[in-house]
């Protein structure tokens, strides 16, 4: 069975300085590769994994995302963990890894690191019936992906909906902002050999915003002027002298990009 995931036991001092195990949990790559869904043994090897020793856990996540229903089980099984569990991102918890994400008490992200949620999409077959199935089921999917945000962010459901809709990518310091994680990474935090200074500025990109921000440059590009008495209404133009054709013909240009 190839996993997507490993263990690692360390020493580490409590702050009472006290030397305690903990238990270090790597998430790396796309979650469940091979299968998860109506699989009995994977989940059970994690759980088993899991539940093998005590004491506080620590889960790096360096992972793209994968299946939804896979990143649902370990978030509850790890939400369930009597011992305490932090969470840190050191390259990228996107789509579904950013829900397991969510199950850290604490949940610390590299200053070079990135955050990644959208709605949930899946590939369906069939008649109308079919499709209407796929979307209603796709519709409760997002409701329960919110939930795991919502309780991390206490942000509203409204507001989640409208960053999932967007495909929001969120730097460490925009996720601390917004609620997804708790901290920044310092260089004590960092593996060894690696440095985790950045400057401290806040950045979110949504898709959405990006396109309808391009939308807006193109219409103001294409706004045509009303015809002008001096010209007899011979010719209309845009707002930048261009003509009509001319900018029918840039347009027919930029659709071949699109």
């Amino acid at each position: 069975m190839k996993k997507f995931w490993n263990w690692k036991n360390r020493k580490i001092r409590d702050q009472s300085g006290e030397e305690i195990s903990e238990r270090v949990l790597f998430l790396n790559g796309t979650i469940a590769e091979d299968s998860w869904y109506d699989d009995d043994v994977t989940p059970a090897v994690f759980r088993q994994e899991l539940e093998s020793g005590s004491g506080p856990v620590t889960v790096w996540i360096n992972s793209p995302g994968g299946d939804c229903v896979a990143a649902a089980q370990i978030y509850n099984m790890l939400m369930d963990y009597r011992g305490d569990v932090t969470v840190k991102i050191d390259g990228i918890a996107a789509s579904a890894a950013s829900v397991i994400a969510m199950a850290g008490a604490r949940v610390l992200m590299s200053p070079v690191s990135t955050m990644m949620i959208h709605n949930p999409a899946t590939i369906a077959f069939g008649d109308t019936a079919e499709m209407q199935k796929a979307i209603a089921m796709l519709s409760e999917v997002k409701e329960s992906i919110m939930n795991a945000y919502e309780i991390k962010t206490g942000m509203s459901r409204t507001k989640l909906s409208h960053l999932m809709d967007a495909e929001t990518w969120m730097d460490a310091h925009k996720a601390v902002e917004l609620g997804f994680a708790d901290g920044i990474l310092s260089r004590a935090d960092a593996p060894e050999g690696e440095d985790l200074e950045a400057p401290e500025v806040s950045m979110l990109y949504s898709r959405a915003a990006v396109t309808n921000s391009l939308m807006d440059k193109i219409a103001a590009k294409c706004r045509i002027k009303p015809p002008d008495a001096s010209m007899d209404g011979k010719q209309d133009t845009a707002a930048d002298g261009r003509s009509a054709s001319e900018v029918r013909e840039r347009l027919n240009f930029i659709k071949k990009f699109i």
